[in-house]
């Protein structure tokens, strides 16, 4: 009868203490920060394993790296650098740590990012201008703030997609006609006279 009772009693443990523990639970930032790492991968590996390397495909892939990146640095509290090397048609990230920059510790970052041989960079909108070719860097700071940066993608029939990211919130658009950085504001003609600071002169 003694075995019996022992494993009973030692039941009766594990029955307690799994309640004690589950009654503690997740706080809301757990469950946040899992749930932001979770879509980081997804948005990463899902692409990867894709067999068709389409320009849609592409795209997604490139906004997914963009926003897991974006949670890299919001979670890391350090700014991200990604480079974009247009002529070889390769990408990478590096984590800014003071003066250093190192290699993501995620095994899905260790190796560059590698456009397929039908699609190409044809050019990048940054905040200094467009960039034809050469080599161009998008920050992703802690407060979750990017880079303004349009990037034109083509593939081998002459299809575009374009992928804007508007700095402040974060936001990517797609489309698949080019995006043009807004015009300046022109002031009419007939509006500068009311514009200019008229001089009073004050008589004693």
């Amino acid at each position: 009868m003694r075995p019996v009772e022992s494993s009973l009693n030692l039941n009766l443990n594990l029955g307690l203490s799994r309640t004690m523990r589950s009654s503690g639970g997740f706080t809301i930032l757990e469950i946040v920060l899992v749930l932001f790492l979770l879509v980081g991968l997804l948005g990463i590996v899902l692409p990867r394993i894709s067999l068709d390397e389409n320009l849609g495909s592409v795209g997604r892939r490139m906004v997914g790296t963009v926003r897991s990146l974006q949670s890299m640095a919001m979670l890391t509290q350090k700014t991200v650098r990604l480079y974009v090397d247009m002529d070889r048609g390769v990408y990478w990230p590096m984590i800014l740590d003071g003066k250093e920059e190192k290699i993501p510790i995620d095994a899905n970052w260790i190796t560059p990012f590698n456009l397929p041989d039908t699609v190409h960079f044809s050019d990048i909108l940054v905040t200094q201008g467009r960039k034809d070719s050469g080599k161009v860097d998008l920050f992703f700071y802690p407060t979750g703030r990017i880079d303004p940066a349009t990037m034109h993608l083509v593939d081998t029939g002459n299809n575009i997609l374009a992928i804007a990211i508007e700095p402040v919130t974060g936001a990517i658009r797609m489309s698949d006609e080019r995006i043009e950085p807004p015009k300046p504001l022109t002031i009419p003609d007939r509006v500068r006279p009311l514009l200019e600071t008229t001089t009073t002169v004050v008589r004693k």
